[in-house]
């Protein structure tokens, strides 16, 4: 696509799918010598991806959606591993808002045999107002779609912003950390995190098949664990206790362990139970054709 405003933000526009955007440079209003380059580099473009000889994919291994943020990639590498040596492909989603809503777009198109959800941070960033929501229906595809899902609570610790000089002036006395130039994340409140679990809750309380929530009683993310910037034991209990004090889904199965979110273990239980959600499915769905 050429357009006028290619050279700014494309995100309402690119949305969740793989549009190529390139800036026009000129108004598109006729055709001058300049104009006519940026056709001609496009129609090329176009011609190019027509035209390409491409090996075609033969792999038919089932697929299974994944979250991952950067405090969480050692569960979701690990949970990849995992799955693949079992015989899944494993499509892993960043949570900067577009990546979780890619997901559930996918999920409504009916890709995914089952969803690996360790990572739903972006839910933080739509409560408090950091950059990476997803906005507010986040988590709701796979429930109406029914399919087999292990959710976590992973990196729900922090907020997103940009630069520190660009996180809201209500937010200074908060706990930040500055991940790098920028990017700078700030840690939730007790108050928020007891928003966050309810709102979860509310979230499985819709489900009508059988979905499990893994609770990592030693921390959400790599920076909520002992000696790290955003270990918080009050918040991380705040978000379980209203999570487990809102939930009123006899579909919903709760795990708790005493490991953090990266914990080898933790993976390796939230592996075998979408596992086990994806057999039983399948079973179910036998035993419904040949009755």
């Amino acid at each position: 696509m050429v357009s006028t405003v290619a050279s700014g933000d494309t995100s309402f526009y690119v949305g969740t799918s793989d549009i190529m955007m390139m800036p026009s440079i000129v108004d598109v209003s006729g055709l001058n010598k300049l104009s006519k380059v940026i056709y001609d580099n496009a129609a090329a473009a176009i011609s190019g991806m027509v035209n390409a000889h491409f090996v075609q994919d033969v792999d038919v291994r089932p697929l299974v959606g994944a979250t991952m943020f950067g405090v969480t990639t050692p569960a979701v590498d690990h949970a990849r591993e995992l799955l693949d040596q079992k015989g899944y492909e494993t499509l892993v989603f960043h949570a900067t808002g577009t990546g979780g809503r890619t997901m559930e777009h996918l999920i409504k198109g009916g890709y995914f045999t089952g969803i690996l959800d360790l990572t739903t941070t972006e839910m933080a960033d739509n409560l408090v107002g950091g950059i990476l929501s997803a906005g507010p229906h986040r988590l709701e595809a796979g429930i109406a779609a029914q399919i087999p899902q292990v959710i976590s609570f992973g990196a729900l610790d922090m907020v997103n912003f940009g630069p520190y000089d660009s996180v809201p002036a209500q937010f200074k006395d908060r706990n930040f950390f500055k991940h790098n130039p920028t990017t700078t994340l700030m840690r939730t409140t007790v108050a928020e995190n007891v928003q966050l679990g309810q709102e979860i809750a509310r979230k499985v309380n819709k489900a009508t098949a059988p979905v499990t929530v893994m609770i990592p009683l030693k921390g959400v993310s790599k920076i909520d664990a002992a000696g790290q910037p955003f270990f918080g034991p009050e918040e991380d209990a705040a978000l379980f206790k209203a999570f487990k004090d809102t939930l009123a889904n006899d579909c919903v199965k709760v795990i708790e362990l005493d490991m953090n979110i990266n914990d080898p273990e933790f993976t390796q239980v939230a592996d075998d139970e979408l596992l086990a959600l994806i057999k039983a499915k399948q079973d179910k769905t036998k035993k419904e054709v040949t009755a």
